[in-house]
């Protein structure tokens, strides 16, 4: 027989049962893993799960939301079950041998009326009533990308505004000094409507109505080569509607380089208002970042060989592109593959594993990544108009590029005819041209163009920049 129950005290689930002592247990979800403590023998035994884990060398944290498979070895936990406990960091309830792991907020407000309420008194709020900085990356599931370099340098230079950071639960870390704010919560309605700016990356959700003398940046977050928004393909009344009802929300769009800001400014009808050229701010660290420090954090040996494999999202597949075979490619080029999902597969996909392979889609950072690679395999991301600032090799495997191109999304300009690396189409392919020598000097005229059309204002002081405008026009003071 088997029993569990939360020790609110230590917040860990405790997994207990008579008989011989298993050998190992785990808890596996998505995309973390906790290993349980197994004690006792004789009659009884018992395992014991932190609900708080380390990723990446950071602070022990709330796991991340999710299901979670509880595994011990040659145990029946058919019979298991646990009441919802609200903890200071996550809920938990357990059935069977499952564990679900939510976000720490009252299930009250999560109905129905609940939400209409929190809805209510933030269309309610005056607005605009302190000076702070709600940010937010990629819907809450991350804290990076350039609202993040942003951040750091409000932090230093207007240490005196509150800087609230919007996140999907408490794993996800924020930046010293700033408010984790849980969305959906009341503290999250309530810092949104109180800011007096909002950075975002990504479009605004929940009923956003933006509230007397409160701003908008939207960072955006890539310059693109796939079609987007009002230029994506097919006719649709309704998404068009949608399009233009949200940059209408914006103040201001901030863009990489000038070509961005053109297509941008036609993609999202964002016409009289401003764009702002300056550098992507999240790219400053890959001018003055260093690398050692983060493959030592990824656990990477000094001496070696690094490759990132970080493919876009598809609009006809929820998980992450299979192209790759991350150990089989390890083992072939001996090196170490960072396998990174786009941030829409943080949800609907899994970690991959394997000898050599490390899955840091949930890593917070994608510039830290780029600086730690040696080489990047990618396909349409707009991480290969970032990872051009390092100067390191690019490799564009495109099984898909006929169906990508001319009937999923379409291009803005010819990627065949332009990449500053060799487009393969099959793992055998990127595997000789990553062997290939000559491969950096067939394509340093491309690169070299590349770099003086995207990377131009690419110099490290891209949110040094942002931040003096932010504050010159007044959106907060220092």
């Amino acid at each position: 027989m088997t029993t569990a129950h939360i020790d609110e005290a230590a917040e860990a689930l405790v997994v207990a049962g008579t008989g011989e002592r298993p050998a190992e247990a785990t808890l596996v979800g998505p995309r973390a893993r906790v290993d349980g403590r197994v004690t006792g023998g004789g009659k009884t035994w018992k395992a014991t799960f932190p609900l708080r884990a380390s990723r990446w060398g950071g602070a022990e944290l709330p796991l991340p939301s999710g299901e979670y498979r509880i595994r011990i070895a040659g145990v029946d936990l058919d019979d298991l079950a646990v009441a919802p406990c609200l903890l200071p960091g996550l809920r938990i309830a357990v059935e069977k041998s499952v564990a679900r792991v939510a976000a720490p907020i009252d299930p009250v407000y999560e109905t129905a009326e609940g939400q209409s309420t929190l809805e209510g008194r933030y269309v309610s709020h005056s607005g605009a009533t302190e000076n702070a900085v709600f940010f937010e990356s990629f819907y809450g599931r991350s804290v990076g990308c350039n609202p993040r370099a942003i951040d750091r340098a409000l932090a230093a230079q207007a240490p005196s505004v509150t800087r609230y950071w919007s996140v999907v639960d408490l794993s996800v870390a924020v930046p010293e000094g700033a408010i984790a704010v849980v969305e959906g919560s009341p503290e999250w309605w309530r810092a949104r409507a109180a800011a007096r700016l909002l950075v975002v990356n990504d479009w605004l959700r929940r009923r956003f109505a933006r509230k007397p003398g409160q701003r908008v940046l939207q960072t955006w977050h890539g310059t693109p080569l796939k079609r987007l928004a009002l230029h994506r393909p097919g006719f649709d009344p309704r998404r068009m509607a949608a399009v233009v009802k949200e940059s209408r929300r914006w103040d201001v769009l901030l863009a990489q380089n000038t070509y961005a800001e053109r297509v941008l400014r036609k993609a999202y009808a964002f016409f009289g208002r401003p764009i702002w050229v300056e550098g992507y701010p999240r790219n400053d660290a890959l001018v003055s970042g260093d690398p050692a420090a983060i493959r030592s954090a990824l656990g990477i040996g000094e001496q070696e060989h690094v490759l990132l494999y970080a493919p876009t999202w598809r609009d006809d597949r929820a998980e992450m592109v299979d192209f790759v075979d991350p150990e089989l490619l390890a083992r072939q080029t001996d090196s170490v593959v960072l396998v990174r999902g786009h941030s829409r597969t943080i949800d609907t996909d899994r970690d991959r594993d394997g000898a050599r392979v490390i899955d840091v889609t949930g890593y917070p950072e994608t510039s830290q990544l780029l600086l730690a690679a040696d080489a990047l395999i990618t396909d349409y991301s707009s991480v290969m108009f970032d990872y051009s600032v390092t100067g390191k090799p690019m490799f564009f495997l495109v099984p898909d590029l006929d169906h990508y191109r001319g009937q999923l999304r379409g291009f803005y300009f010819d990627l065949e005819a332009r990449a500053p690396g060799p487009l393969v189409r099959t793992q055998e392919e990127l595997v000789a041209a990553l062997a290939d020598d000559g491969v950096e000097a067939a394509y340093a005229s491309r690169y070299a163009a590349w770099r003086a059309q995207f990377n131009s204002r690419d110099d490290g002081h891209a949110a040094e920049r942002v931040v003096a405008r932010i504050l010159d026009q007044g959106f907060v003071t220092r």
